[in-house]
């Protein structure tokens, strides 16, 4: 028994060493197979990125490691330049970018080793710093973007998590060497990013289910004569939120004149805040569309500056219905808020005279149904009230409506105005018309219905003691006695405490704006009741 024991220890002791020499030779080989797969990855990566790499573009790095247990990749001090510019220095056009650092994580090996791709769970770009060098100040050709960059890198990065953290970008004109776009601190999400064949010919060359995106700042040049720029920009999804807005004239109101064949209105715009609730947007097929539950205008400014000296444009200014009809993309905002605001209009007819001004403070407006006429039958009417205080002095309270599909243009606006001091018009009256006024108008009413031909309604006015002053032409600051009188005596200077009423209408000049023809329509019936 006892040999039989000892036999049996002898034999389990081989066992045990012959599983110990078993297993420490598969960890052996499990790390000499790790070292070769890492060893070859490292090998095969270069080649992945810059053989197999269709785009114009060449890709360096510093580091690369690899790890088979971890499923990652990590690499630094990326450097991405056309192939182009390593035989030619001095002509830079093209994207140039710097990244410090990027993870790959839960990437496949057998992609890699097999069909020279890299697919993985997620990538992660640790501030990159992306400059596109542009040859021409026109608008960037997204599809021709799409062709050179995306598509050829589709063929060897599948990724469905993409992050990017602290970036900047920008946009440069070659041929001033000014920048058109610059993006400052940029963080991105994208969840559930799919490329395919199908989704490469759609506008958007990939789809995704999640997004984040915020930065510290925009600038960006729309064209010749404005450009835009804004602090924080936080969107998601279904929202986007812009802080500290401005759209401002690249050159002075001189300057602007000078450059302009025709008449053309200069905007200066701003806002505290914008936001947008509830956003959906993309592509349904080729159509683009964007659909909001509401957009919403805080502290918002907006100055239009007009110069009557040079010609008039006398191409046909349509109204807001075949405007909004005519959009080639399906817009739909259920409300729009301008809140806390202030609108500025001047008019100058010669920059020695100064313009005249028009202000409505404390600018609050709600419309509704707001929308384009893209490939729809019928709409909601769009509805727009507005309350402010006319020449910061004021109420005034307008009620706006119109239909996008009606095909006349119809519309429908009435307002009032009520206990407003004639002498605050002079800012506008004395630079435009070299006239002041003096008196009290009580209460300014309106009803008009129009369309693209005409505008009919009530307009009605009271007012106490209205006086006229007409000043030289040569020398404002003195009093043409002469038209002076005449005006006062031809003036009715009281409606005896009552609300006077008359009929207006009104032929539409094709070559002016909805706001003239309103205007003319409010003069037309202040004459017929003044005179």
């Amino acid at each position: 028994m006892a040999i039989f024991i000892s036999t049996l220890n002898i034999f389990l002791m081989k066992w045990y060493w012959k599983i110990a020499v078993g297993l420490c030779a598969i960890v052996v080989l499990a790390i000499l197979l790790d070292i070769a797969l890492n060893a070859w990855i490292k090998f095969q990566l270069p080649r992945i990125i810059n053989e197999k790499n269709n785009s114009a573009y060449a890709i360096t790095f510093q580091d690369l490691e690899v790890s088979i247990w971890n499923n990652s990749i990590d690499a630094k001090k990326i450097i991405i330049v056309p192939k182009a510019a390593l035989n030619d220095t001095v002509n830079k056009a093209g994207i140039y970018a710097e990244v410090e650092s990027l993870a790959v994580r839960d990437f496949e090996i057998w992609p890699v080793l097999f069909s020279q791709k890299i697919k993985a769970r997620s990538i992660a770009v640790h501030k990159p710093k992306v400059t596109l060098y542009k040859k021409s100040d026109k608008a960037i050709n997204h599809s021709r973007l799409r062709e050179s960059v995306v598509a050829p890198f589709e063929q060897i990065v599948s990724v469905t998590d993409i992050a990017l953290h602290h970036g900047d970008l920008k946009i440069i004109y070659v041929k001033n060497n000014k920048a058109m776009l610059s993006v400052q601190n940029i963080n991105l999400s994208l969840d559930g990013v799919v490329i395919t064949e199908d989704i490469l010919k759609r506008k958007i060359p990939f789809s995704f289910k999640n997004y984040r995106f915020d930065c510290d700042s925009v600038y960006y040049r729309m064209n010749e004569f404005y450009h835009i720029r804004t602090k924080k920009i936080n969107a998601t999804n279904t929202a986007l939120n812009i802080h500290h807005f401005e759209m401002v004239p690249e050159f002075s109101r001189r300057e602007f004149v000078k450059k302009i064949p025709k008449e053309k209105d200069l905007f200066t715009i701003s806002a505290r805040a914008i936001a947008v609730r509830n956003m959906n947007w993309g592509f349904n097929s080729d159509d683009f569309f964007i659909h909001t539950d509401a957009i919403v205008l805080n502290e918002a400014s907006a100055n239009i500056y007009r110069a009557k000296m040079p010609p008039d444009d006398l191409t046909k200014k349509h109204l807001y219905n075949k405007l909004l009809r005519d959009l080639e993309f399906d817009l739909k905002v259920d409300t729009l808020k301008v809140r806390n605001s202030i609108l500025k209009y001047e008019e100058e007819k010669t920059f020695e005279q100064g313009p005249g001004k028009l202000t409505l403070g404390q600018f609050n407006l709600t419309a509704i149904n707001i929308g384009s006429g893209f490939k729809k039958k019928k709409m909601a009417d769009l509805r727009i009230k507005i309350k402010c205080q006319f020449m910061d002095a004021s109420p005034l309270d307008v009620d706006w409506r119109l239909n996008v599909m009606d095909k006349t243009d119809g519309f429908h606006i009435k307002g009032t105005i009520l206990n407003f001091d004639a002498e605050k018009i002079v800012p506008f009256s004395k630079p435009y018309m070299n006239v002041s006024t003096k008196g009290i108008i009580d209460e300014v009413r309106f009803n008009f219905s129009g369309n693209d031909k005409k505008n009919y309604g009530e307009f009605a006015v009271e007012y106490d003691n209205l006086k006229f002053t007409v000043y030289r032409k040569n020398d404002r600051k003195k009093k043409n006695k002469v038209l002076t009188f005449i005006g006062n005596l031809l003036v009715k200077n009281d409606t005896k405490e009552k609300l006077k009423k008359t009929q207006v209408e009104l032929e539409r000049i094709p070559e002016k704006s909805f706001y003239n023809f309103l205007w003319r329509s409010i003069a037309e019936g202040l004459k017929k009741i003044l005179i």
